[in-house]
């Protein structure tokens, strides 16, 4: 059976006080909509629909940035779910399978839930995702008998009785796509906001004698973003448990609460992660890394028996080999740190590549852009850089080449050569103090 995953995503969220769409804002450092679109591939939806209204351009671009292939519906006016829902009917005309509706900003759904959604559709005609609630409040109730769904009933319209039911409605639904439009074609919309409910479904549903289910996941997955109190809650819920996954496959954080993931980050077992380390999107750390105190990570790639920091940062496009070590107070970008090789201090190397077994002494600077476009630096194998030297690219420096201390390297450096670019020193007695003499007897005639 085919499956869709129809993902709404229109609403303003007025609570975020944001003139960005709700579903932008981040968890973990990516939009919230990426961690529902996530859950979507993990299930490997055959398509996955978006439904944008407010801020829909910007709210576009980043489904597309996730997931070029994903379909982008349009909710001009935001007249409910289930209006939301029927956007899609012209999209999905020839398209029979199961469809999931999923919200934006509900981020922490599990595909393990969606695959019991669908298990369960095949004895049901619809299928709800609950939950047992600390604190129903105003949570729809879902009334069951047995495992038949006989309805959902929204809290206004509570009874009593029914306001003591803790099995509650998280929005989440599963029903085969020519069904779902067909049932929310007779969804009117009588109430007191004038909207559409995709709730209303199952009513209609239990009216036509179909079976109706409702199953169960904790209460912690259908958490849903409506405040900056809510996005940080999300937030401190997303660390908690990447923190404990990471720990429970082998990786040694020695103080878990103040390490920050990202919510793509991957991490080998027998890595160790010191304190006060932050992970940026696109990280990936192979077994047996040293991450040091106070290191910032983003988009790099770092190999087995690395060791990075403490206080490195490397950024985007940072790719270090078997064994490679960055120390402390270095930044990489754009470059790629071959097997053995070590930039040690306070050194910035950028758009370039550093061969197996090279040193770079501390202080050096890869001066790789010129003010309008980058320029490549390439050092070979064995090589060594003094300390306070600068590189300007483009540059080459071959295997084996040596690079006195504060040198400034304009040109290509050949194979196994010393090069030294700097003043001669030049002394001169008696100078030094007679000049300081001189400042000091001004600075005092000016008082």
């Amino acid at each position: 059976m085919s499956i869709a995953t129809l993902i709404l995503a229109a609403g303003q969220g007025s609570r975020m006080k944001s003139d960005l769409p709700k579903v932008l804002h981040k968890i973990a450092g990516a939009p919230m909509l990426w961690h529902t679109m996530q859950c979507a591939a993990q299930i490997e939806a055959d398509q996955t629909i978006v439904v944008v209204g407010h801020g829909g351009e910007k709210t576009s671009d980043a489904a597309i940035e996730y997931d070029a292939d994903a379909k982008i519906i349009w909710q001009k006016d935001q007249n409910g779910t289930g209006h939301a829902v029927q956007q899609a009917k012209a999209e999905m005309d020839d398209f029979d399978g199961d469809v999931i509706v999923l919200y934006g900003d509900t981020p922490f759904i599990r595909p393990e839930t969606l695959q019991k959604m669908l298990e369960a559709r095949a004895q049901n005609s619809v299928v709800v995702l609950g939950f047992e609630a600390a604190n129903p409040a105003g949570y729809g109730r879902l009334q069951m008998n047995g495992q038949s769904l006989e309805a959902i009933v929204e809290a206004k319209d509570c009874s009593p009785e029914q306001l003591e039911v803790t099995f509650c409605n998280s929005g989440v639904i599963c029903a085969p796509a020519p069904l779902l439009f067909s049932l929310l074609a007779e969804v009117g919309n009588d109430n007191a906001n004038g909207e559409v409910y995709l709730t209303d479904i199952i009513a209609i549903a239990r009216d036509r004698d179909l079976p109706c289910t409702a199953i169960a996941c904790s209460e912690a997955e259908t958490m849903g973003i409506n405040s900056r109190k809510n996005l940080a809650d999300a937030e401190a819920a997303f660390q908690q448990s990447a923190r404990t996954a990471t720990m429970e496959n082998g990786v040694t954080l020695t103080a878990p609460d103040t390490v920050h993931f990202a919510f793509d980050t991957h991490i080998g077992r027998d890595t160790i992660i010191e304190p006060n380390v932050f992970f940026g999107l696109a990280v990936t750390i192979e077994s047996g890394a040293t991450i040091r105190a106070f290191s910032h990570l983003e988009g790099c790639h770092i190999a087995r028996d690395c060791v990075v920091g403490p206080y490195a940062r490397l950024r985007p496009g940072a790719e270090l080999d078997l064994g490679a070590k960055v120390g402390n107070f270095v930044e990489i970008k754009a470059a790629q740190i071959e097997a053995g090789a070590k930039v040690n201090h306070l050194s910035y190397v950028g758009n370039a590549r550093v061969g197996e077994g090279s040193n770079i002494g501390a202080g050096t600077i890869f001066c790789n852009y010129d003010g309008v476009n980058k320029h490549h630096t390439e050092i070979g194998k064995r090589v060594f850089i003094g300390s306070n030297s600068a590189l300007v690219a483009p540059v080459r420096i071959a295997d084996d080449g040596f690079i006195a201390t504060g040198s400034v390297v304009t040109s290509d450096v050949p194979e196994g050569a010393l090069a030294i670019a700097r003043a001669r020193l030049a002394i001169k007695p008696g100078l030094g103090k007679r000049m300081m003499d001189r400042l000091r007897a001004a600075k005092e005639a000016n008082k």
